[in-house]
């Protein structure tokens, strides 16, 4: 029986530090879960921004930052949304939006910096969360991540036991894949800005080609992908408050990475293995 694990990217393989700045009130909000920020209201979308951070502090900070994203044609991706809408409709208001400072996104990805700034293997990600009812960018946000310890080295067991492994994240596909590079999945099985029903689609299409696919997450934008998945675990290695349906949804709770090969070891022994 052939099995192949699919894994959510931050909080899952990532350590991931997150900060949003909220547009209206001028306040910073460090190490705040986004998925969840953008859960909490049917209107919010939570969009990725392939933006360099570098470029992004060279600019004058009182620049709009609808007018740098047009000047300098920087599209987006939708990351995670509850709200059924057009990427047309979010971009009307992304490059329309008069709230939102250059400044604001420098603020975040500075905060993001200074945090993680002793790391040797770091991917940095900004966006935005846009609200369709303000029609006004939200919230700017920038993430920053380096690898579990131990991460590395499960995906390397996993591939030794011919076990494939995947990767399916809303963060943007560059960074990503810098960061499959290191963990050694290969890119053709990385799907970046997914969605929370992309995720699902994902692994509704991988059950086309493997016996089994197990899904690895940690927050409520996995919910989809593990109700498709034949087995879901849901890693809380990631400190944060989750709600109880995840838990509900997962067929094992694991606190660090390398608690999954146990689990696989334990399916692959026995594969007529089954959810209760």
């Amino acid at each position: 029986m052939t099995t192949a694990v699919v894994f959510d990217s931050a909080g899952t393989l990532l350590n991931t530090y997150r900060v949003a700045k909220d547009i209206e009130r001028q306040v910073l909000m460090p190490g705040i879960e986004t998925t969840t920020l953008t859960f909490t209201s049917l209107e919010r979308v939570l969009i990725v921004l392939p933006v360099h951070s570098k470029h992004i502090i060279a600019t004058p900070p009182d620049m709009l930052l609808s007018a740098y994203l047009v000047d300098n044609e920087i599209g987006f991706g939708i990351s995670c949304t509850r709200k059924i809408t057009t990427a047309e409709e979010i971009g009307d208001m992304l490059y329309t939006d008069t709230r939102a400072r250059v400044g604001d996104l420098q603020e975040c990805i500075r905060n993001v910096w200074g945090v993680c700034r002793g790391e040797t293997m770091l991917t940095l990600n900004s966006g935005a969360i846009l609200n369709m009812a303000q029609k006004a960018i939200e919230f700017t946000i920038t993430a920053g991540g380096w690898p579990f310890e131990g991460a590395k080295e499960t995906v390397t067991a996993l591939h030794r036991m011919g076990v494939p492994t995947f990767i399916a994240s809303g963060d943007r596909s560059t960074k990503l894949e810098i960061m499959a590079d290191h963990l050694g999945i290969p890119r053709d099985r990385v799907y970046g800005v997914a969605t929370p029903s992309v995720k699902a689609q994902i692994v509704a299409d991988l059950k086309n080609e493997y016996d089994r696919v197990v899904m690895v997450g940690d927050g409520i934008n996995d919910l989809g992908a593990f109700t498709k998945a034949d087995t879901a675990i849901l890693t809380v290695q990631q400190s944060g408050n989750r709600p109880e349906e995840l838990f509900r949804a997962a067929d094992y709770v694991i606190t660090h990475v390398r608690e999954i090969l146990p689990i696989i070891g334990t399916l692959l022994r026995h594969p007529d293995t089954s959810r209760s």
